[in-house]
């Protein structure tokens, strides 16, 4: 396993700025990403400077509880309500007596 100095290494191209600047944007999104997951995640978050993130998981308090509550109602009235439009539309609308297809007279006029 005798090799050279100039074998061991690889030789990576150049980069242009546009494609230094494009690997930058895309690291910074993957960070950013993970944090924005970590941030909005119910965990209790602290730094740590040895482990970065330590998220303990904690129960939500009882205000919590009452807001989510309030919300899955208010979501839960919103779809019935749309329910009950979409079936009034169906039930007030009436078939349309127009048919797709021209009576023989229109079509002997047009060839």
């Amino acid at each position: 396993m005798s090799e050279t100095t100039n074998d061991a290494f690889i030789e990576i191209d150049k980069m242009s700025i546009d494609q230094a600047a494009g690997a930058f944007v895309m690291i910074a999104g993957a960070i950013g990403s993970l944090l924005l997951v970590i941030w909005q995640s119910k965990c209790h978050c602290k730094m740590n400077l040895c482990y970065i993130f330590q998220c303990e998981r904690r129960p939500p308090n009882e205000e919590e509880m009452k807001g989510l509550k309030e919300q899955t109602e208010k979501l839960k009235e919103k779809k019935d309500e749309m329910k009950d439009k979409k079936k009034n539309e169906a039930l007030t609308t009436e078939p349309s007596n127009e048919s797709i297809i021209p009576p023989n007279e229109e079509i002997d006029k047009l060839v």
